[in-house]
């Protein structure tokens, strides 16, 4: 768990979303500037504490998750990693010490969301906690 703040164990702000893409589209989620809170607050986060992702266990294709080759959130080992989730299936990252993950705007701020095949759309569920 989190209490508020920015130190170790510590984050001030969430974001959380369901999103749906369609049939081979894929998104840039932009952690520095690129998504609203439930208040419509622009937020820039500055570390990621954690990031939840849950493929809908409706989905035919699966949500591909990964660090973009360009300004890439180094949430993976190196561009273009990233995991698979299956119909159902869930990835959590936690990094609760107080560095998190750097999010750096314009290089290091990207986590890209992919649907897997052109067959139909997918849906899946989004958390991200870090401090701004």
């Amino acid at each position: 768990s989190f209490t508020n703040g920015t130190g170790a164990n510590r984050a001030n702000e969430p974001f959380a979303d369901t999103r749906t893409l369609a049939a081979s589209a894929t998104e840039d989620l932009d952690l520095a500037g690129g998504l609203t809170d439930s208040h419509g607050t622009t937020l820039t986060f500055t570390k990621i504490k954690a990031i939840i992702i849950k493929a809908a266990a409706t989905n035919t294709n699966n949500v591909q998750v990964t660090r973009p080759a360009s300004n890439g959130l180094v949430a993976f080992m190196a561009a273009s990693d990233g995991i698979a989730l299956t119909p159902g299936a869930c990835f959590a990252l936690i990094a609760p010490d107080a560095n998190g993950i750097a999010v750096t705007a314009g290089t290091g701020d990207l986590l890209t969301i992919t649907n897997s095949a052109g067959t139909t759309g997918v849906t899946y569920d989004i958390v991200i906690v870090g401090t701004v």
